[in-house]
C-alpha cells in the first residue's frame, strides 16, 4: 500500500510490541496478507479523505510523493528516465504514484495491491484510461514472468507488512531484467524504538532497535490476526537486498522541510527536525 504507515487501532501504550510468540514469530505471510487486505479494504475511504493532498485524491493523475516529507518524484527522479521503460509499482494502494507516472510519461506501467477497495479507488479516479494496468495480487507471489520489468518501486507498500521480506526481495529480483532498478521507501528503522506519537511523547525511546518481533493485533476472542507489521534494521534491509542479487546505489533519509507544518500520523515537524522518518533504498540488479 502506498500508505506512509497505517495507523492501527489505538492501544494504551500507543504501540505494543508483543513478546508472545503467538503474536509475532508465528504469524505467517498468509495471515499477514489476509489481515492487511481486510484492514485496507475497511479503511480505504477514510484514508483518502484524511490524506487527500498527499495522495492527489481529487486528481485524475494522482501524485507521486515518496514520503510524508513530501519528496516528489518530479524533483528527484529516483526512478531515472522511464519514458521507454516497463515499470512495476509494488503495493500501490489506489495507485497515485503509478497514475502520476503514466501522465508524466512512461513506456508501460502496471501496479498491484492486496486491497480490492484501494484498487477500486484508483480505477474511479478520472476516466478508465489513466494508462495503468491495475492488478490485485500478493507481493509474495507476483503474477508476472521473469525479467518483465526495467524498474520496480514501492512507496511504503507491501515491504513492511510481510514476514519473509528477504523472500519478497528475491521475488522482485525475479521479475526485473539484469541491471533493473529497484527503489523503495519505508519507515526509517530507527523510528521503531519510539512510540507512534508526533508530539513530545514520541521523543522517548522505549523499544530496542534490535527487537525484530514485529507488531501484531489479534481479535481478543478468536485470536485471528487483524493487523501485522514487521521491523527490520538498516543492516537487515541491505543484507536482504544484497542476498537477492541487488547492488545498493544510495540510501536517502529525507529531511523535514522547513515550510511543512502538517503532521502525518507519527510524522511531525517536531520529530522530523530531530531524526529521520523515512528511508529510501535505491538499488539495481546485478547485470
Amino acid at each position: 500500500m502506498n500508505d506512509f504507515g497505517p495507523q492501527p487501532s489505538p492501544l494504551p501504550d500507543i504501540r505494543y510490541v508483543s513478546t508472545d510468540p503467538l503474536d509475532s514469530a508465528l504469524v505467517t505471510d498468509e495471515e499477514s496478507a489476509a489481515a492487511n487486505r481486510a484492514w485496507w479494504d475497511s479503511d480505504a475511504a477514510a484514508y483518502h479523505r484524511e490524506h487527500a493532498t498527499y495522495l492527489g485524491t481529487d486528481s485524475p493523475v494522482g501524485e507521486f510523493h515518496w514520503c510524508p516529507e513530501m519528496l516528489h518524484e518530479r524533483d528527484v527522479r529516483l526512478l531515472g528516465d522511464v519514458r521507454s521503460a516497463n515499470v512495476l509499482e509494488i503495493g500501490c494502494g489506489s495507485a497515485p504514484c503509478a497514475r502520476w507516472l503514466a501522465a508524466d510519461g512512461v513506456g508501460f506501467i502496471t501496479a498491484f495491491d492486496l486491497s480490492r477497495r484501494m484498487l477500486d479507488r484508483g480505477r474511479t479516479r478520472g476516466d478508465s484510461d489513466h494508462g495503468v494496468a491495475l492488478v490485485q495480487a500478493d507481493a509474495m507471489n507476483l503474477p508476472y514472468k521473469d525479467a518483465s520489468f526495467d524498474v520496480a518501486f514501492s512507496a511504503f507498500g507491501a515491504i513492511p507488512f510481510v514476514s519473509d521480506s528477504a523472500g519478497l526481495m528475491r521475488e522482485v529480483a525475479r521479475v526485473l531484467v539484469p541491471g533493473g532498478r529497484f527503489v523503495f521507501a519505508v519507515n526509517h528503522p530507527m523510528r521503531w524504538i519510539f512510540p507512534d506519537d508526533p508530539g513530545e511523547d514520541g521523543l522517548t525511546a522505549y523499544i530496542s532497535y534490535f527487537d525484530r518481533s514485529g507488531y501484531v493485533e489479534r481479535d481478543p476472542d478468536t485470536r485471528e490476526v487483524t493487523y501485522a507489521e514487521q521491523h527490520r534494521t538498516i543492516g537487515d534491509r541491505i543484507r536482504e537486498l544484497v542476498g537477492a542479487g541487488f547492488i545498493l546505489d544510495d540510501l536517502i533519509e529525507p529531511e523535514w522541510p522547513d515550510d511543512l507544518a502538517e503532521n502525518w500520523g507519527q510524522w511531525s515537524p517536531l520529530r522530523g527536525r530531530l531524526f529521520p522518518g523515512t528511508a529510501i533504498f535505491v538499488a539495481h540488479l546485478r547485470g
